[in-house]
């Protein structure tokens, strides 16, 4: 009896141990490939799942989460013979746990080495100038290529992103002389242009002040020779009335004249800015006859410009 009651009780922890191993926990974000016999049967899921003991065992552990993967830094010899050396960055995320698991082993360093021949290939037909410019267009080149290429290992590449790409020290150098040099050029051709547009306006400024001062010019010759024509009209008239004046006998017109041409003679010679006194045989009497005249004239004319007899000159 005693030992009919050892058995059961090693029968009951026996029983418990197998259901303890009968039931598997996957936390979130995993899966567990599940082998019988070392044969897979299927993939348990994130949470609690129950398998046959003993016969049944956990295979590969694998995230299904987005994995990060550190592509270390190498040498790439570029379609100019440039070497400049380069690393990146893959994500990746686990589709299918059985293909991730049984379909390629070490699926981590496969992806790396994948990475690497694959930027060799792209980066090596490509000119440096080219490398150095188009990173964005080789990273989907890269994503394209090992994305296909990983498909039959159960995984989905999402990204791949180049680092650092860093070119020789020497060629460093060159580039950035060579960049000073642009600038350099530019600002030359930026000078040169605003000398150019500075030379232009400043002669449309000159074309159109000297226009200006043409159009003043003309203007002025054009009021000078208005102003002759209408001193040419008076003096014709005002020799028109003394020619009338002759002709009716008087010689009050022609002392008019003279005594003008007289007091005209002695106001420019008083006038002469190089001399302040002038000694000239002046005949006081000839002067106050010329007044006279002129008065006598003016009588003669009257204020319709009408011309009048004048009466011989010492008459009155």
């Amino acid at each position: 009896m005693e030992g009919f009651g050892v058995f059961v009780l090693v029968l009951l922890v026996l029983v418990l141990v197998l259901v303890f191993m009968g039931v598997k926990t996957v936390p979130q974000g995993h899966a567990f490939t599940l082998e019988r016999f070392g044969r897979y049967t299927r993939t348990l899921n994130p949470g609690l799942n129950f398998i046959f003991p003993v016969i049944d065992q956990i295979g590969a552990k694998l995230t299904t989460q987005e994995v990060v993967l550190d592509v270390p830094s190498q040498k790439i010899i570029t379609l100019d013979n440039a070497i400049v050396t380069c690393d990146a960055v893959a994500f990746y995320q686990v589709i299918n746990p059985a293909q991730a698991a049984y379909e390629v082993q070490n699926l981590t360093a496969a992806i790396i080495n994948l990475v690497l021949t694959n930027i060799r290939s792209v980066m090596g037909s490509m000119a440096l100038d080219d490398v150095l410019s188009r990173r964005s267009e080789i990273n989907d080149k890269l994503l394209a290529i090992i994305d296909q290429a990983t498909q039959p290992w159960g995984v989905k590449v999402t990204r791949i992103e180049l680092k650092d790409i860093a070119p020789p020290e020497d060629m460093v150098q060159s580039m950035a002389r060579q960049m000073k040099a642009e600038r350099e050029k530019r600002a030359t051709i930026l000078e040169a242009e605003g000398v150019r547009e500075a030379s232009i306006k400043r002669a449309e400024g000159e074309k159109a002040a000297a226009i200006l001062e043409a159009e003043g010019r003309r203007e002025a010759a054009f009021r000078d020779a208005e102003a002759r024509e209408r001193a040419a009209e008076a003096e014709a008239r005002a020799t028109n009335a003394v020619s009338e004046a002759i002709g009716a006998g008087g010689t009050g017109a022609i002392n008019y004249f003279l005594g003008l041409k007289y007091i005209e003679a002695l106001a420019g010679i008083g006038m002469a800015p190089n001399s302040k006194v002038t000694f000239l045989p002046l005949d006081a009497s000839g002067v106050m006859g010329a007044i006279s005249g002129i008065a006598e004239l003016t009588k003669h004319v009257g204020g319709d410009g009408a011309a009048k007899p004048v009466k011989p000159w010492g008459q009155g």
